[in-house]
């Protein structure tokens, strides 16, 4: 990260379990949104553009309506 550049404000996923072992976490930045897992934040993140990162939270709404049956196989 260049010297100039703020520390990315991590947040954790809401989504998490209570003892925070199973967690993300997302930070926004000038060029997308970083993903990273909380139990290794030292580790890489994934960067995704600000388009797709919006693409997949819709996406996870869309199965958090539908309820856990939409998690299956894939006959979608």
């Amino acid at each position: 990260m260049a010297a100039d550049r703020p520390a990315p404000r991590w947040r954790k996923s809401s989504y998490s379990s209570g003892n925070g072992e199973n967690c993300v976490e997302v930070a926004g930045f000038p060029d997308g949104v970083a993903v990273r897992d909380s139990k290794n934040p030292e580790g890489a993140g994934l960067l995704f553009s600000r388009g797709a990162f919006a693409g997949f939270l819709g996406v996870v709404d869309e199965l958090d309506a539908r309820g856990r049956e939409g998690l299956g196989g894939g006959e979608d």
